[in-house]
């Protein structure tokens, strides 16, 4: 059991702004120190009480200037090795909006190095997985989402949500022992580092985000990224249980002060409540004396039970804004980190028995003594063993031998004719091993086949063996020639879809122009497809089927987009990543061709000086110290140092690659996101001037005169007039109301620009 009081950190958002004034100290021998300076306001008149000094002391304090690995190093690096040696853990932000919490959970999407705590720990995780031969272990991932006290399970295995109501909804479930359980909540198994991290990319599309005046893009909900690791030795029935928490808050809203209205008032409501619950519990959790606790007052401090004096490590980190009109919520987040500082777990090394290996064991130990049992009995069998119980006795017998394991034994159950034979086996292998294994050469048969030899049936039935073998190789062959012409004719099938000319939309071609290309393209030699199993990824690539008005604005909105130029930037940088990860694999090639000729050497070397010792009846030649050998030693040392640095680099290259996807794949996602929007907005302003119209001049062809385009900097299309009636239509409603929707667009967008263009 470790007890300890739940760590708290500081992390200090960067500012352009005017900020207040405030003093970092973190050489103190108690920990870190903050301090903020408060000037009175003379408005207020002579006698003024208030306070002007605030100072707060925190483990460590993280300024302006720290970088993300950083923060990972110092906050979330201990708590992932605690939950590697069995202990559970939890890491959350807490802080007002726009402090950066999401940046320091999960990041930011423009650079690599901006991977923020959940990548790197999941990074990290499997690292230390594939360092650990010892142990074998399994991941499981869950996403948890609380908006307005509801849960959603982000990791829906439908893939068909697209608005938050259709996700699964999670339920809390308390058993006697009061014990947490969520139902609805799905457990993803990860094998290894690029599903995890397609998971979470699938999660984080799934997220409640709006715009708010203190944030762009801020997260309207509580979001618990959850990992799950299970940890046993190979052969051992006990296994270790943890799980990482890893909590992104929703920041807090002043109203009177950002003057929110409709649902973002109603969203900051529910947030501003569940943390008001949350801090009850903190406080009633610092009190000693206090006897009820109110965990059942939200969601959220339901499910971080565990978290708040449980079985947890847990750590906090405190984003605050220095600038001078955030300094009021930034001290109050101090003073809530400090209560969170009071209060103590006591986490326990989560050890059990698995109860199938227990079985397992407990079912082998019986088979054990009812053999025991019969060969006290005498129990005798006096038929001939069959073909197949001889060779399974002689695999028995070989694996026994080659199994390195001193401990390891040789079941045979209680049938003495087993027993005899396995003496039978093992003295000739004894036998052979001791005349140089010429045994077989001269004409004798194996083991397995001197003893088949030896029942009268045995030769008709191993005749009878070998035509049902030649039967069955006959139909296999058979087999694999039908399945070869159906998977041509599949290939066939689509290479004439793939022919067909508006089989494509415009959302997947730029897809592919955004992940797969460039890789392609240069002939990287990094295993890393386009496709790469997760199941985030697949959903993502099916873009939406537009029509052929829709195709060409959306080609143009993808070339005036805001983050047109990050998109460009992150694929040129993605296509230098595949070109140096192609050198690599290049140098690890050559390095391996390398090792192989010098270890050939080594094996000429030494056997031309064997063949000496022998000739020249020298027996101590091979103890003496060849220059020659000793030299070839060396630079086969060299090469294999190279080698694994070579290995490790491409590593790095590998992981830096997957999340350029993982970005392009964002931005993919929010492209079609902005474009939809801006479409839907186009073609509702485009209705009620058509309406007005009609009203006025009582016939369909009105003069129109639409509202401003809301994508600012939309670039002007051909001045060809177009008419609905000189296009000719389909006949599809919904295809004949996107194709008037773009003409009525393309015409505002004319109009707008005509008075420009005269002046």
């Amino acid at each position: 059991m470790v007890k300890q009081t739940i760590q708290i950190f500081v992390r200090i958002k960067p500012s352009k702004k005017t900020t207040g004034v405030y003093s970092v100290d973190n050489e103190e021998p108690t920990g870190a120190s903050l301090e903020f300076l408060v000037p009175r306001d003379v408005a207020e008149g002579f006698v003024n009480n208030k306070r002007e000094c605030y100072k707060f002391r925190f483990l460590k304090v993280f300024d302006q200037a720290v970088q993300q690995e950083e923060i990972f190093n110092n906050i979330a690096k201990p708590v992932a090795d605690s939950v590697l040696a069995g202990y559970n853990g939890t890491i959350f932000a807490y802080g007002q909006t726009g402090s950066g919490k999401t940046f320091t959970i999960s990041g930011g999407a423009e650079r690599y190095s901006d991977r923020g705590i959940i990548p790197r720990t999941i990074s990290y995780l499997f690292e230390r997985f594939s360092q650990d031969s010892s142990m074998v272990y399994t991941t499981h991932i869950s996403y948890l989402e609380i908006y307005n006290e509801m849960g959603y399970d982000l990791l829906d295995s439908r893939h068909e949500a697209s608005r938050l109501e259709d996700l699964p909804k999670v339920l809390i479930m308390e058993d006697p022992d009061q014990k947490i359980h969520l139902r609805n909540l799905s457990l993803q198994q990860s094998a290894n580092e690029e599903e995890a991290l397609n998971l979470l990319f699938l999660g984080d599309t799934n997220r409640m985000i709006a715009e708010t005046p203190m944030n762009q893009a801020s997260t309207r909900s509580h979001c618990i990224f959850t990992v799950h690791v299970c940890s046993r030795e190979p052969g051992s029935a006990t296994l270790r249980r943890s799980k990482l928490h890893l909590v992104d808050l929703a920041g807090s809203d002043r109203v009177s002060k950002t003057g929110l209205n409709g649902q973002l008032l109603t969203e900051a409501k529910y947030i501003n409540l569940s943390l008001h619950y949350l801090e009850q519990v903190i406080i009633a959790l610092s009190e000693k004396n206090r006897s009820h606790i109110p965990y059942r007052n939200s969601m959220l401090t339901s499910v971080l039970r565990d978290s708040l004096r449980g079985n947890c490590m847990t750590t906090m980190i405190a984003t605050i804004a220095v600038d001078k009109r955030n300094l009021d919520e930034s001290i109050s987040t101090c003073h809530f980190a400090q209560r969170v500082a009071l209060i103590k777990n006591e986490a326990i090394l989560n050890e059990e028995l698995d109860p199938v290996l227990l079985i397992a064991s407990l079912k082998r130990e019986i088979q054990s003594l009812k053999d025991e049992l019969a060969m006290k009995t005498g129990e005798q069998r006096d038929e001939q063993l069959t073909v197949e119980e001889i060779q399974r006795v002689e695999e028995l017998v070989k694996a026994f031998l080659e199994e390195p394991d001193p401990d390891v034994t040789l079941s045979l159950g209680p049938d003495m004719r087993k027993i005899q034979l396995c003496f039978s086996l093992l003295k000739i292998m004894i036998m052979d091993k001791q005349s140089g294994g010429h045994r077989h050469d001269d004409g004798q048969a194996s083991p397995a086949a001197t003893i088949i030899q030896e029942s009268p049936h045995s030769a008709a039935e191993v005749t009878k063996l070998k035509e049902m073998m030649t039967q069955r190789d006959d139909e296999i062959s058979i087999l694999v020639k039908m399945l070869k012409k159906e998977k041509k004719k599949a290939l066939d099938a689509a290479a004439q879809l793939a022919n067909i000319p508006n089989g494509e939309s415009p959302a997947s071609q730029s897809s592919s122009r955004l992940t797969a290309a460039p890789l392609s393209r240069e002939g990287s030699t990094v295993t890393i497809s386009a496709d790469y199993g997760g199941r985030a990824i697949q959903y993502m690539r099916r873009g939406p089927q537009l029509s052929t008005g829709k195709q060409e604005a959306f080609e143009t909105f993808i070339r005036d987009h805001e983050d047109h130029l990050t998109i460009e930037d992150n694929k040129e940088l993605l296509k230098q990543r595949s070109a140096e990860a192609r050198r690599f694999g290049e140098k690890l090639n050559e390095a391996r061709n390398r090792i192989n000729e010098l270890k050939k050497q080594l094996a000429l070397q030494r056997g031309q000086r064997a063949a000496l010792g022998v000739t020249e009846n020298r027996p101590k030649v091979e103890e003496e110290v060849d220059p020659v050998e000793e030299n070839l030693c060396k630079h086969i040392e060299q090469e294999k140092k190279a080698y694994k640095s070579t290995i490790d680099r491409l590593k790095v290259l590998r992981t830096e690659i997957e999340h350029l996807q993982l970005l392009l794949e964002r931005a993919k996602v929010k492209l079609q996101r902005d474009f939809h929007k801006w479409w839907s907005q186009e073609a509702s302003s485009m209705q009620e001037p058509e309406a007005t119209a009609r009203c006025h001049t009582g016939s369909p062809h009105g003069t129109l005169q639409p509202p401003s385009p809301s994508t600012p900097g939309f670039r002007a299309l051909s001045t060809t007039k177009l008419s609905s009636s000189s296009i000719p239509l389909t006949g599809d409603q919904q295809t004949d109301a996107d194709i008037l929707a773009f003409i009525k667009a393309r015409q505002n967008l004319l109009n707008r620009t005509a008075p420009v263009e005269k002046t």
